[in-house]
């Protein structure tokens, strides 16, 4: 009977359940047996297993987070981890992995395939920012739980006549900021994309302020940068991927919108309230079929690929394809999105 490894890596989010759900529910029915891998790319590191069949998986599919943990640890980093990753996929007896994560998970997916294991990938991350696919899973979560933030923010701002700025995650790609903020009818929309013009937004709110508005909304990714170039960042010190840890740049944006506007300004971090929680419907029923598709990649043998979203069908691309560039925000949205500033 060949067997399965199963592992997510990265961020966490609304959706990798119901994934590991699909694939032990599909890879039993097709007479496959299924190791759980946890935290990651840590746990073949580490050969930290757990078994996983109906039972284990039974319940989870409206559970946030994932059951198998997860870890931010890439085996390229540290000199031997590469080796114990090769070594443990054949203690664990292994015939195939599914690799569930975003750009740097897939990206150490896609190296190995090179390296000769049969790995298969599944894209999640609630930035939505992984090519050749429409959708990761995760995101449409997250964008509603940032919406449903925004709507409440527009009552005490307008209570309080205060300029409010939410600032959501988004590192590279502003794809929540955008959708979000377009959703829940903010007035000005800044993201990674584009820098920030901070004279250009305190002219909007001024103008808004002019016509008697006496309140605004203003929606920034984490990632977003001012015109100089400076990205804000929680702490200097790299993590395995080669990331700074970012946050707040809401709390910068409303110090110098305060300042230059007069106008009282606050702001609310949105954080990991974004990954929590319960995956909406489009997240629960995309995990599945991705997950479903995974499986029968493995039985036709197709390693090297991952899984992806194309209009309303499932298909299969290069995982290389997928993890070679990111995937920012389409302008022509932003462009809509811009119709409604001031």
């Amino acid at each position: 009977m060949a067997r399965i490894g199963i592992l997510t890596g990265g961020g966490d989010c609304p959706g990798l359940n119901p994934v590991i759900r699909a694939v032990v529910r599909k890879a039993l029915l097709e007479g496959y047996e299924i190791t759980g891998i946890k935290n990651g790319w840590k746990g073949l590191v580490e050969n930290d297993t757990m078994r996983l069949d109906i039972n284990t998986v039974s319940g989870i599919l409206p559970k946030g987070g994932t059951i198998l943990g997860t870890s931010r640890t890439n085996p390229y980093k540290k000199e031997g981890d590469l080796q114990k990753v090769k070594d443990n996929f054949k203690k664990m007896g292994l015939d195939a992995l599914v690799a569930v994560g975003g750009e740097d998970t897939l990206g150490v997916a896609s190296k190995l395939v090179k390296e000769g294991l049969p790995i298969v990938g599944v894209p999640k991350t609630i930035d939505n920012d992984l090519s050749a696919t429409d959708y990761t899973f995760g995101f449409d979560t997250a964008l509603n739980v940032a919406m449903e933030c925004i709507d409440r923010l527009h009552t005490t701002a307008e209570s309080h006549h205060r300029i409010m700025v939410a600032e959501v995650m988004g590192r590279h790609a502003g794809w929540i900021a955008l959708e979000a903020g377009i959703a829940g009818g903010a007035d000005v929309i800044l993201i990674p994309e584009i820098p920030i013009d901070l004279d250009e937004v305190c002219n909007i709110i001024k103008k808004r302020h002019a016509r008697g508005k006496t309140f605004s909304i203003v929606v920034v990714s984490e990632g977003a940068q001012f015109k100089d170039g400076s990205m804000v960042t929680q702490e200097k010190k790299l993590d395995a991927f080669g990331h700074v840890r970012l946050g707040g740049i809401g709390e910068e944006l409303a110090a110098q919108i305060e300042k230059k506007t007069g106008y009282e300004t606050r702001v609310s971090v949105l954080g990991h309230i974004q990954r929590g929680g319960s995956p909406t419907a489009f997240d629960r029923v995309l995990g599945t079929r991705l997950g479903v598709k995974a499986v029968e990649l493995i039985k036709n043998k197709k390693f090297g690929k991952m899984v992806a979203l194309a209009g309303i069908k499932i298909i299969d691309v290069p995982l290389e394809e997928a993890v070679k560039a990111l995937k920012t925000v389409d302008m022509e949205l932003y462009d809509i999105a811009k119709v409604f500033f001031g």
